[in-house]
């Protein structure tokens, strides 16, 4: 049932130049100890898909170094049915506040959920060993626990999402998720407000995710390649396809932009046009709907800028099934828009046979962009955030879950303090549009940022600590 996922082993030793010197030698001392401890060991990491989304975004990278320090480490991604991600989107929604599609979490959807995780439990106790260590991201697999524990595995649950107040919703998603989780050895929260009522306290960590600045998604890219990248992907420029052109994979191998993103939109975005972007999945808890919205209504035209919604083609993200519909509304909202700004609104499904291949195009939009923006109404961490902050652009967005942590208010970053006031949205926006040296202070603030909180160097030692504890070795 479950998919073994190929990691590429990566040199940590490229960090050297990005972080300060005795930071390098704390992650060495750290990278031998985790040699000794694990010697002999498999770490297995266990989430619902190898395609799109945060954790994905998030566990490719870490796996990467783990290998390079010469940790086994391996990656299996659950396989389930229709019924069975519509579910867990239900669960996933509900651990946000929404009600998503207002489906019961009762009975039935228990049995859809155990029916198809005893499968894969099935298949994955064929590989996993007891003196292994399983790391269980999310609600999906979250399931699996009871079964690995049952054979003495050690497990740690890392969740990344919550909500800094919960409501019934929430409770209600918990509820169901509880009885698979008494057992886990540990559990791993993105902050101290996420973590859930009723788990033993002397249990749970909190680990800040982090971005890897050297995949294609933050890597260095000068602005005439970033040009390149966006014209063959069909992004901006109606003067045809420039020539070849190539990028650097996470396992430095050169590839080509082939592909283009499907787009709707009524004339091409031309280079020099200011760009507003938010880059996310098409779901109601990044609120599209929203930035559409407070665009159009609350960013005058004659700031000269231009809108791209940017998520992943929705046929490739298996575990959303809601995102077909969503972009559907998204159209919709945007074909009801006054012709003028309409043409300045352009939604962009970008291509995902090729997750390097996608990784290079988001990040030459990010790099292209003149404001990002992240107006979420429900966010785990949101490493969008992070990454655009890595490429010093100025963000505008939702003071809500681990946004908060990575944004200071006014010097690396704008938070909105209600997600749903769109004359707020539109106003930051413009206010960083028409300032472009504080824009470029406040970019630059927020990579400073990043570069001290949020690489993956980071949250490796922290792992690393917490399976020492699981492990109970002093």
């Amino acid at each position: 049932m479950a998919e073994l996922v190929e990691i590429p082993s990566t040199d940590p030793e490229r960090f050297r130049s990005v972080v300060p010197a005795e930071r390098f030698e704390e992650f060495l001392r750290g990278s031998e100890e985790a040699r000794r401890l694990l010697a002999g060991r498999v770490v297995w990491n266990v989430n619902s898909t190898a395609r799109g989304g945060g954790v994905v975004e998030l566990l490719r990278p870490l796996l990467g170094y783990a290998r390079g320090v010469g940790v086994d480490t391996r990656w299996l991604a659950i396989e389930g049915n229709p019924e069975f991600f519509e579910t867990t989107k239900r669960i996933h929604n509900r651990l946000h506040g929404s009600d998503g599609d207002g489906g019961p979490l009762d009975d039935r959807a228990r049995s859809i959920y155990e029916s198809v995780l005893a499968k894969n439990a099935a298949a994955i106790s064929e590989l996993v060993r007891n003196d292994d260590v399983v790391i269980v991201h999310d609600p999906q697999p979250a399931g699996l626990v009871p079964a690995l524990r049952a054979r003495g595995t050690p497990v740690i649950w890392r969740c990344h999402i919550g909500v800094d107040e919960p409501n019934e919703l929430v409770r209600e998603a918990w509820a169901f998720l509880l009885p698979y989780l008494a057992d886990a050895d540990a559990y791993v929260f993105s902050r101290d407000a996420f973590v859930w009522d009723g788990l033993e306290r002397d249990r749970v960590s909190v680990i800040a995710p982090t971005i890897d600045v050297f995949t294609p998604k933050n890597q260095e890219l000068g602005p005439e390649i970033v040009e390149a990248i966006l014209r063959t992907a069909g992004l901006i420029g109606t003067g045809g396809r420039p020539g070849r052109v190539t990028f650097e994979r996470h396992d430095g191998i050169e590839s080509r932009v082939r592909r283009r993103a499907q787009l709707v939109e009524d004339l091409p975005l031309r280079g020099e046009d200011p760009l507003v972007l938010q880059l996310s999945r098409w779901d109601a808890l990044k609120d599209p709907l929203g930035v559409i919205q407070g665009f159009a209504e609350h960013v005058p035209v004659a700031t000269g800028a231009h809108l791209v919604y940017a998520g992943p083609a929705v046929e490739a993200v298996a575990d959303d099934p809601e995102g077909k519909e969503m972009l559907r509304r998204a159209i919709a909202a945007r074909e009801r828009l006054p012709e003028d700004i309409r043409s300045r609104v352009h939604l962009a499904a970008l291509p995902m046979d090729d997750l390097d291949e996608n990784a290079i195009i988001v990040n030459a939009l990010q790099r292209h962009a003149r404001v990002v923006t992240q107006k979420s109404v429900a966010e785990g961490f949101g490493l969008t955030v992070a990454e655009a902050m890595w490429k010093a652009r100025p963000v505008v967005a939702s003071r809500i879950g681990g946004i908060q942590d990575q944004i200071v208010d006014g010097e690396s970053g704008v938070l909105l303090d209600d997600p749903h006031d769109l004359a707020a949205f539109g106003a930051a926006i413009t206010e960083l549009l028409n300032d472009p040296r504080w824009a470029e202070r406040m970019g630059r603030a927020a990579h400073e940022r990043v570069r001290d909180r949020f690489l993956s160097l980071r949250s490796l030692l922290d792992y690393l600590e917490l399976i020492r504890k699981v492990l109970q070795v002093d």
